[in-house]
């Protein structure tokens, strides 16, 4: 069975940090892409940072430079850390593993809330 837990959300003050987890299980973790997204209400879930099974990174342009995906193939687990956040990173972010461009899943979200 298929699991991608997320944790590590919270409160926060604008310029703060956080990093986010995604332990995963029931998947190939080291053959899967992982990725983080986001979404906020009445808008689309939108990509924030991806990484391959190889370890090639991919940013949306809103974060670069702010934000770091990583992860540890031992622990199964990727995660985002997020520096020098903005009120305009308060969303839900998601977990998602795929491999071979197909998707295996998704996780719960947890929420982020950057206070101004």
């Amino acid at each position: 069975q298929v699991q991608l837990v997320e944790s590590g959300g919270g409160l926060v003050q604008a310029g703060g940090s956080l990093r986010l987890s995604c332990a995963a299980s029931g998947i190939n973790f080291s053959g899967s892409n992982m990725g983080w997204y986001r979404q906020t209400p009445g808008k689309q879930r939108e990509l924030v940072a991806t990484i391959s099974s190889g370890g090639i990174t991919n940013y949306a342009d809103s974060v670069k430079g702010r934000f770091t995906i990583s992860r540890d193939n031992a622990k199964n687990t990727v995660y985002l850390q997020m520096n020098r956040l903005k009120s305009d990173d308060t969303a839900v972010y998601y977990c998602k593993a795929d491999r071979f461009s197909l998707l295996i899943g998704w996780g719960r979200g947890t929420q982020v809330t950057v206070s101004s």
